[in-house]
């Protein structure tokens, strides 16, 4: 009875503080009683208050309302040919909470920081050259991470309204991290298309609850972008379009998580990548001197977010498992990171890979890293990478595979001329 007179306040108000004795006497809920409605606001207080402790960085509460405007944009965004394909394809779920959960009252958003910055790195230097893994797939698979935030979070509101109902989703959910956290008062939509808040950034990861509970929802955060337009004009690729307009198809992270032959545009501009890209948020101004160190969870092993890069080359599917199947970046497998390895080699012009490339060229199984490697080996150039592509030539029996490979070779008696 204690705690359910202290969560009522001395402000005076009897009435309140009368109901609620009867309820608890009673066993009734008193967030639950018709006259409560400052009841919610107090929950609300009380779960703003409690959300560190949950490892929750910033909460917030969204209407349930449908998402109009954001299926406009989306409708137009298929029709240019702009989704990634990795989406929710029927936008009335993605726009509609009402069609994922019966009479949605509020939307609880949460965020998560997570770190920017490797302490004391490994260097990359030729002989030993390295690539890198985007900060979103640093330390523990972040959906996890997030699954338990919301059930601790789950947790302490079933403790205090047993007539709790709450559909969680992270990433791969039905509704828009972003559209959800924006009118939750998370941050505000950035021109590089993350949520931005002074605090934390964009380093954030965003999940949400749907909800039967009418909590008081937050006013959105106005844009904060200004006239900056930093991330469109370092994007790689020109696939930030326009201020929080992107062009999945020639996004870099979006590139390095296909399974494909990457065109010589995409995989000159890959880098060293091997899965996901963050440069539109390493240039932006509000990023700027943020790293986020007290998720345990989330930070990062150096050997495995910025690897040497042969011995990727022949990792078996154990090992890959065994380094990587805690990583978000594994949900993919490891056939697009060897892949980007071979890119990688191939754009560091790394001599002293020329044999291993050739042994991919020569004995793996799939077309797509037979073909990429003689792409490498085109690169890096030499007596020693135009021998192992004349003779894997004749041997090649994917067409697309030889066609790279017949590109490599032209591109070295070019350069000889």
């Amino acid at each position: 009875m204690e705690q359910s007179l202290r969560r009522i306040g001395s402000a005076g108000n009897q009435t309140a503080c009368l109901i609620n004795v009867r309820a608890v006497k009673q066993g009734v809920n008193e967030y639950m009683l018709p006259e409560t409605d400052n009841r919610w606001a107090q929950l609300k207080q009380e779960m703003r208050e409690a959300a560190q402790s949950l490892g929750i960085d910033k909460i917030g509460v969204a209407s349930a309302d449908p998402f109009t405007e954001l299926k406009q944009v989306l409708v137009r965004h298929r029709e240019l040919g702009r989704e990634s394909g990795f989406e929710e394809p029927d936008l009335d779920k993605r726009t509609n909470p009402a069609l994922l959960f019966d009479n949605p009252q509020s939307i609880i958003a949460i965020a998560i920081a997570y770190p920017s910055k490797l302490q004391n790195p490994p260097k990359s230097e030729p002989g030993a050259r390295r690539g890198i893994l985007s900060r979103s797939s640093w330390g523990e698979d972040y959906h996890k991470v997030l699954r338990d935030r919301l059930a601790k979070l789950e947790a302490w509101l079933r403790e205090r309204v047993p007539e709790l109902r709450v559909e969680s989703m992270v990433d791969t959910g039905a509704l828009s991290d972003r559209a959800v956290a924006e009118r939750a008062g998370i941050g505000w939509s950035a021109k590089n298309c993350s949520i931005m808040s002074e605090e934390l950034g964009s380093w954030m990861y965003l999940g949400e609850m749907i909800t039967n509970l009418p909590l008081p929802v937050d006013e959105p955060v106005t844009e904060g972008c200004g006239e900056c337009t930093k991330c469109i004009d370092a994007c790689p690729t020109g696939a930030i379009v326009g201020p929080g307009q992107l062009d999945s198809q020639r996004c870099i992270s979006f590139v390095t998580q296909t399974k494909g032959f990457v065109s010589d545009e995409f995989m000159r501009k890959i880098g060293n990548r091997l899965y996901g890209c963050d440069t539109c948020q390493t240039v932006c101004p509000v990023n700027r001197g943020k790293n986020w160190t007290h998720q345990p969870e989330l930070q990062p092993d150096h050997e495995l977010v910025k690897p040497l890069l042969v011995p990727l080359l022949t990792m078996g599917n154990r090992e890959f498992k065994e380094r990587y199947g805690s990583s978000s970046s594994a949900w993919r497998g490891k056939k697009p990171i060897q892949r980007n390895a071979v890119i990688a080699l191939g754009n560091f012009k790394e001599k002293s890979a020329v044999n291993d490339l050739a042994q991919v060229l020569r004995e793996d199984t799939r077309p797509v890293l037979r073909g990429t490697a003689a792409w490498a080996l085109g690169r890096i150039g030499g007596e020693e990478a135009e021998e192992a592509l004349r003779g894997a030539l004749p041997l090649e029996g994917d067409e697309e595979a030889r066609t790279y490979i017949e590109r490599a070779i032209a591109a070295l008696e070019t350069a000889d001329i």
